[in-house]
This record gives structure tokens, sequence and C-alpha cells, in this order.
């Protein structure tokens, strides 16, 4: 009897050798040879579960945009005694911002598939889409502390959300290039948030 294949499991399989090359070695690493010795399967593997290369690169994106969300969601969520808005804030943007040494490997990834971005509608889409949900994820975590009465309720929260995750961004940039060590960017992040308690 052949045996079962899990096509969704394959995808993640693959989605992850995707990640793991371009990690290793840039984004023009990937080609659908390397990706099956990568993931240890064949080229037709590879065939069978994406239409195209852009296909197979649009699954890892949406894939590894999943992992930062539900990473910044499960330290909201891990919390078993009530935190400030500000620890949280400052913990979730330093997950989105992927400073901490697990999360390297997907800073190049993530940076990898932004610079590829202006040439895929595909791949712009899928940023622009997971960035709406991170911006909606810091706007909640916001305006929580103007609950809590830590945050001033004249602040924008919208507006201030842009800013730190346009600040989170751009520090991911500074440690990838080795301007920054990840201690000195979350110095920076914890300022900014310091300075909306004010």
């Amino acid at each position: 009897m052949p045996k079962q294949v899990d096509y969704e499991e394959r995808r993640l399989l693959i989605a992850e050798a995707v990640c793991a090359l371009i990690a290793r070695s840039g984004m023009e690493a990937v080609s659908l040879r390397d990706v099956a010795a990568e993931a240890d399967v064949s080229m037709g593997a590879v065939q069978r579960c994406f239409r195209s290369k852009e296909d197979m690169l649009l699954f890892a994106l949406e894939h590894i945009s999943q992992r930062v969300s539900e990473r910044a969601n499960q330290r909201i969520a891990a919390t078993s005694t009530p935190q400030a808005a500000s620890t949280l804030l400052s913990h979730t943007l330093a997950e989105l911002a992927l400073l901490h040494e697990e999360s390297r490997a997907q800073a190049h990834v993530w940076l990898s598939f932004v610079s590829h971005a202006p040439a895929s509608e595909r791949l712009a889409a899928v940023l622009h889409e997971t960035y709406g949900k991170l911006h909606d994820l810091v706007v909640w975590l916001i305006r929580y502390g103007q609950d809590t009465r830590e945050i001033p309720q004249c602040l924008d929260a919208v507006q201030e959300a842009h800013t730190l995750l346009a600040v989170a961004d751009g520090l991911t940039v500074h440690v990838v290039a080795g301007h920054q060590s990840p201690e000195a960017a979350s110095a920076v992040l914890q300022r900014h948030v310091d300075s909306l308690l004010r």
C-alpha cells in the first residue's frame, strides 16, 4: 500500500527549507533543486506542493509571518499574572523586531522578503497584510495602556503604533547590518515605550 503523504506537513517542511536557505545564503540561493535537497525530498515532491517558485516563496513568507505574529501573541497570553502595559509593549516590540538570539535567522529571512517585495506584487501584498496585523496588535497594546492609565488618553494610538512599528523595523535592519547590538536596540525600543508614559 503506498505511503500516505501529509501535504500540509510537507509544505511546512519545504517552507522551513526555503527559510534556512535564505538565512544562510540569501534569496538568490533559493532554487527548486536546492530547496528539495535542503528539505530532503525529491524535486517532484516540491513541484507537487507548489506550482511555481513564487508560490513556494509566498507560502514561506506567510509561514514566517504567522510565526512572528504567533510568538508576539503567545508572549501576551503567557503572562499568568497581570503585567504593566509598558512591559507587554516592550516585550512584544522586541519580538516584532526579531531582536532575540533565536530570531536572528528569521530577521535575515524577513529582510530578504522585504527587499524583494518591490519586484513582486504578491509578496508585497502578503507583507502589507502582515504589517497591518502587527500594527493592529500594537494599537491594542497602547489602548490597553490607556485603559490602565499608564499611557495618556490624549495620545493617538494609531499614530503611535505606526511610529513604534517603524522604529522596530528599522532596528531589525540595524542589528542585522551590525550597526547596533540587540541590547542597544532593545534599549532604544524601551526609550520609545517610556516616552509614551510621560
